[in-house]
């Protein structure tokens, strides 16, 4: 397992592509986003790779950032036309000081 921390200062672009990389293989079968950690998972169910958003999830700036990248990656995931699934927890009201 890879484990990526992610800064409050990321680029959509450069983390989306890195994701899609990732999700693009043949052995990946799941993205599951749960709010500041983002698991992907291989066929056999394990943690390939964690995403560590270590962000404040009251800042409204951020929470877009958050948004765009979800939706870029999940485009991506829908256009792979494979097995390739996701789980959507982004926002949630644990992730709340």
């Amino acid at each position: 397992m890879k484990e990526i921390t992610v800064s409050r200062d990321f680029d959509v672009d450069e983390i989306t592509s890195r994701i899609n990389s990732i999700m693009s293989r043949w052995s990946i079968q799941l993205l599951d986003i749960n709010g500041p950690n983002w698991l992907i998972f291989g066929y056999d169910m394990e943690i390939k790779f964690i995403f560590k958003f270590q962000l404040d999830f009251n800042d409204l700036e951020t929470r877009i950032k958050l948004e765009d990248l979800k939706l870029n990656v999940i485009h991506h995931i829908e256009g792979l036309k494979d097995e390739t699934a996701y789980r959507d927890n982004l926002i949630n009201a644990v992730f709340f000081d």
